[in-house]
């Protein structure tokens, strides 16, 4: 099991393909061993594409005892992984609380980040934050599925192509389980703000949203554009995975990492 011993973490990582290095940044509660995995997606062709578990989470395992990590903490995991590895610099694609370390991660060695994706997330701060998941992960069960399955796309409720999605995904992921690492995982998130620190990233760098996404609204991803000077917006008919629901959306992502121009 390839694992890179960290000071805090023995982080677990997957890696495939050849070419530069494509370093992917995962979501709330992520486990590679989920299905699908993200070194699948599309545009992971043609790079050398690095994927890992969080700590406390997956098949991560953080030092004991374990302290309540900062968003800082999540990105120098990540930076010592791209260390561990002889990574230099990297293109980097966050999703979700993974765009957020992202952001993180851009801030703090932006000398290595070659292309920045940020894919349904937020800045936090004046610009907008996504929704409270530390608050919605204490609910009762019931009532947590409730709330969590209203975040995924506005539509959810009467699209039939958006409920058969959902079961679909629910179909090929583990038992959710609430541990102490993603409570971790939450809290930290739940302090996420790099608002007033974005107008120092200067890599070309691609938002993506979509239009129908109640976790990181439009408007969020919107004032990511206008902080980051140069970025690319792209919105998508899709939820929080519109990525998944929008075909054009790996295609434009592609394109982005290639240096192709998005029209």
């Amino acid at each position: 099991m390839p694992v890179v011993s960290l000071p805090e973490v023995g982080l677990y990582y997957e890696e495939q393909g050849n070419g530069p290095t494509l370093l992917f940044v995962g979501g709330t509660g992520s486990d590679l061993r989920n299905r699908p995995n993200p070194l699948t997606m599309p545009f992971m062709s043609g790079f050398r594409a690095i994927a890992f578990d969080h700590r406390g989470l997956g098949q991560s395992v953080p030092s004991e005892p374990m302290h309540q990590p900062a968003m800082a903490d999540f990105a120098n995991d990540a930076i010592g992984l791209a260390d561990a590895l002889g990574v230099e610099s990297f293109c980097l694609v966050g999703v979700s609380f993974g765009a957020m370390v992202a952001q993180e991660i851009a801030l703090t060695a932006p000398h290595r980040v070659t292309k920045l994706v940020l894919m349904c997330t937020s800045s936090g701060g004046a610009g907008g934050s996504s929704q409270p998941l530390h608050e919605i992960y204490r609910l009762a069960p019931d009532e947590r599925d409730h709330e969590l399955g209203r975040l995924v796309d506005l539509r959810s409720g009467v699209d039939p192509d958006v409920k058969a999605f959902m079961e679909l995904m629910a179909n090929n992921r583990l038992p959710l389980v609430i541990t102490d690492g993603l409570l971790r995982q939450l809290d930290a998130r739940s302090h996420h703000d790099t608002w007033e620190r974005l107008e120092n990233l200067t890599m070309p760098t691609l938002i993506a949203a979509g239009r129908f996404d109640p976790m990181a609204p439009v408007a969020n991803s919107e004032a990511l554009h206008r902080a980051i000077q140069g970025s690319i917006l792209r919105i998508y008919a899709g939820g929080h995975p519109f990525f998944y629901q929008d075909r054009q959306a790996f295609v434009d992502i592609a394109a982005f990492l290639r240096s192709q121009r998005l029209i």
